[in-house]
């Protein structure tokens, strides 16, 4: 007696990384972001910050992001203020 098997596929959704601004300088037009998970810190440019919606972050802000690629290095974006 042979049983139908289904297969049932689920593909995990990550969870946006979390971490704290830890500087950012408008004028320049970029800062860091140290992640909670305390992996190297995070690259976040003003184009990242004002698609957001924002006009800078604060030192000590806790925000969530999303990762990418940028010229080798991982930078931060589609961020939201936690």
């Amino acid at each position: 007696m042979q049983q139908d098997k289904t297969l049932r596929r689920t593909r995990t959704i990550p969870l946006m990384p979390t971490g704290t601004v830890k500087w950012f300088n408008a004028t320049k037009g970029y800062g860091f972001i140290a992640p909670d998970d305390g992996g190297k810190d995070v690259f976040v440019h003003i184009t990242a910050v004002q698609a957001a919606g924002l006009r800078g972050l604060n030192d000590g802000q806790k925000v969530s992001f999303d990762l990418v690629e940028e010229r080798g290095k991982q930078a931060a974006t589609n961020l939201k203020v936690d």
